[in-house]
């Protein structure tokens, strides 16, 4: 049945007794109206269009000496949870926030721990949120960092990793990629990334070009930054992995996979890898455009993300408690 709205008019009552009701309150006064003068509820519900179940919480609800009870009710609880923590505890949150944008509530709870401060997940949440709302807390803003993939060639060194070749300590597996970093328009340069699949250490450089002979170079600093040896790598069928590159690794005696094509799910180690600079260092980081100063910012961000950073995937150790850990494992 079609409902039998109207167009509402202002009521003598309302004059008198000097309300003001929105257009929804005085839609239901004429419902309490009508069924004043007919003492019928079934004949009011089909007048008006509306249920009986609707009729009645109104009708119960409804004061004739207090029209505002026609008003909607806010719906907020009646008590509110309260903040339970202090204000020094918000501000330690704030500067590790500050400090590490990219980080969310678990990684940040975790240092908080590591400062003997007994905070939940939870808590860390609240109060980034309350930050938030308050305007303290900024998010910076996203910049996509794209990178370009190749077809795989041929190579005479390099093979497919056997399926039954398993990385079961740190340096059995070690994925290394190349990422086009985009810090302002008309700007390009390459980074390469290692991340061993075991201890998810990392190790990343800067170079103006990805050649095979800067990916050489980048073997030579990855040797020298892991804490363990090397004994194989996994890289996709770029260009600047073969070459120069690809005679470093068998003169080395290092295990060279290559990835099959359109297989990024197969590096997924790596991939994460160049996500974790990008969200965490180069969208948050006016870093420079000079190579080596750059590389001395990557550095720095290196150490923070290998001994500071909570990893989820480690169990919200650093890579550097893994391999500890693991070290004092294998001695007993």
């Amino acid at each position: 049945m079609q409902a039998k709205w109207g167009k509402p008019a202002r009521s003598a009552r309302l004059a008198t007794m000097g309300v003001e009701l929105n257009r929804t309150a005085q839609v239901r006064l004429r419902w309490m109206d009508f069924y004043r003068k007919n003492k019928n509820v079934a004949l009011t519900c089909r007048h008006f269009g509306i249920s009986r179940q609707t009729f009645y919480r109104w009708l119960k609800r409804y004061e004739p000496l207090d029209l505002t009870t026609l008003e909607e009710r806010s719906h907020c609880p009646r008590r509110r949870r309260q903040p339970t923590w202090s204000f020094p505890l918000a501000e330690k949150v704030l500067l590790l926030r500050l400090q590490f944008p990219r980080w969310g509530k678990d990684k940040l709870a975790v240092l908080l721990r590591r400062q003997k401060v007994s905070i939940s997940v939870s808590m860390v949440g609240r109060i980034l949120n309350q930050l938030q709302q308050q305007g303290r807390l900024v998010e910076p803003p996203r910049s996509g960092v794209p990178g370009s993939r190749r077809a795989l060639r041929p190579r005479p060194y390099a093979v497919r990793k056997p399926k039954q070749y398993a990385a079961s300590e740190p340096g059995d597996l070690v994925d290394v990629d190349s990422l086009d970093v985009r810090p302002i328009p008309g700007v390009v340069f390459k980074q390469f990334t290692a991340r061993d699949v075991v201890s998810r250490w990392d190790v990343i450089q800067a170079h103006p070009r990805a050649t095979a002979q800067t990916a050489a170079q980048f073997l030579d600093t990855l040797q020298h930054r892991m804490p363990f040896p090397i004994r194989a790598v996994q890289v996709d069928g770029g260009s600047e992995f073969a070459a120069e590159f690809e005679q470093a690794c068998q003169q080395r005696g290092l295990h060279l996979f290559v990835l099959p094509p359109r297989s990024p799910k197969l590096n997924g180690a790596v991939e994460r890898a160049n996500r974790t600079p990008t969200e965490e260092f180069y969208q948050v980081t006016a870093c420079s455009l000079e190579m080596k100063k750059l590389n001395r910012e990557l550095r720095q961000w290196e150490r923070i993300y290998n001994t500071v950073r909570p990893h989820q995937a480690l169990g919200y150790l650093t890579p550097l408690q893994f391999l500890r850990q693991s070290s004092s494992q294998r001695k007993e």
